[in-house]
């Protein structure tokens, strides 16, 4: 595993760059999805408007005006963090290389670097504005299309996907909420990705109709570039370790250094009696937990063509420090999860990569506005449903059912998407001229 950038440079190259622990490897994976995502989505609205079914607004703006204030604070405040975070680094190098997540989410800081750059981004700021400064400012009519309008989309996804995701992950996960509400609100783990798709996708739809973009023609684009982008996120969740994660495979037992291996005889369950409390702890907020018997497990021996750790895999470093330790390991992230588990961000990252190509691939042939969007909600509650299978999660009761909050909201998805393919199925795409 790889908490950082740190850890994967030092793996593969065999350098030892200090530097590169502030580099969490899963937000620079989820940076890198919606890195791809708006490229994938900026194609495909470009090609809809070549065929004439988007088409541009028009917006006025102010030129000449010189520096607006707001912009000139926003460089002060962009300026005050890059000083006192990035610059107290290096004057406050040891505290921040030992634990890099709580400095970055700490008070400490270098005060004096953040106002003097804070002072000095906001003077270039109002520098550049008044350079191009008219004695009477000019009011001009210019044209958005739809596809200059990504930078905006991408920027709403990431603020209410990262807020809906955290707000859903602490519903679900109450108790540890109301232990601790500062650090679950605030730390980088614990994500719900549904709950980020509907409270990012409400806030897309009020732009949408904001900036009268066509709202099917705008979600068709939008769902191969949010498969692909979930595929390349859950690389970032297998790679840190983050706790997505599923069941225990008990063909498998962990040695001594952490590695699967087959279990012969009661292995497994020796093995699971010997870390019972750490399991009563695990799964507190799944199910009670009183025995070897109740710790969630299948198993499944890797055939002879595929790896072990593609069925069985301990998660060794994770970001969470979960399990027990590691011989040998001195310092942060010094663990390894006691019984192998079924890597599920890993499945998830090939089914993702698989049904974008699928999107990708059908997205010239479904011409209809909305049937490409009604199939990726499908494919999307299809795939989550069967991974909620073998993953580790909380329950409800349902109808005498024990059911979890992401099979609820596969359920409706799918129905939702099979609806809109019903109901769009025979829509054509409308033509538009472009005064």
């Amino acid at each position: 595993m790889y908490p950082n950038l740190y850890f994967f440079v030092k793996a593969v190259f065999g350098l030892e760059l200090q530097g590169l622990k502030l580099v969490n490897t899963f937000g620079l994976m989820v940076a890198l999805a919606f890195i791809v995502a708006a490229i994938a989505l900026t194609s495909e609205l470009k090609r809809r408007e070549a065929n004439g079914w988007l088409r541009f607004s028009v917006a006025k703006i102010v030129v000449g005006k010189g520096a607006d204030w707001s912009e000139v604070m926003w460089n002060a405040f962009f300026g005050f963090l890059l000083g006192w975070k990035f610059i107290g680094f290096f004057l406050n190098k040891e505290e921040a290389l030992s634990d890099p997540q709580s400095f970055l989410m700490s008070g400490s800081g270098s005060l004096p670097a953040g106002i003097l750059l804070a002072i000095l981004f906001a003077g270039l700021k109002w520098y550049s504005g008044n350079k191009t400064k008219l004695a009477k400012p000019e009011t001009r009519n210019i044209r958005i299309w739809p596809h200059e309008r990504v930078g905006d989309l991408i920027i709403m996804a990431a603020i209410f996907g990262f807020g809906g995701a955290k707000i859903f992950h602490n519903l679900e996960n109450w108790d540890q909420l109301m232990a601790d509400p500062i650090g679950s609100l605030l730390s980088f783990s614990g994500l719900t990705f549904y709950g980020g798709l509907i409270c990012a996708g409400a806030a897309i739809i009020y732009y949408a109709r904001k900036h009268k973009i066509n709202l099917w023609h705008l979600t068709d684009s939008f769902g191969p570039a949010l498969m692909l982008a979930y595929a390349i996120g859950r690389i970032g969740c297998q790679v840190s370790g983050d706790g997505d994660w599923g069941i225990l495979n008990s063909a498998y037992v962990a040695n001594p250094e952490g590695k699967a291996v087959l279990a012969e005889g009661n292995a497994y369950n020796d093995s699971v009696a010997s870390y019972l409390d750490y399991y009563k702890r695990s799964f507190r907020d799944v199910h009670s937990i009183e025995n070897v018997e109740d710790v969630m497990h299948t198993s499944f021996k890797a055939p002879s063509w595929l790896p072990d750790w593609a069925v069985a895999y301990t998660y060794p470093h994770n970001v969470l420090s979960d399990g027990r330790a590691l011989p040998g390991c001195e310092g942060q992230w010094c663990s390894a999860l006691p019984v192998p588990v079924f890597p599920t961000p890993f499945y998830e990252t090939l089914m993702g990569l698989t049904l974008f190509g699928i999107l990708w691939g059908l997205r010239k042939r479904l011409k209809a506005p909305g049937m490409l969007f009604g199939l990726y909600l499908v494919f999307n509650g299809l795939e989550r449903f069967l991974i909620e299978k073998i993953r580790v999660n909380t329950t409800y009761k349902l109808a005498g059912l024990e059911i979890t909050q992401a099979e609820i909201i596969s359920l409706i998805l799918i129905l939702i998407g099979v609806t809109i393919i019903v109901l769009r199925r025979k829509a054509t795409p409308v033509e538009v001229t472009h005064p």
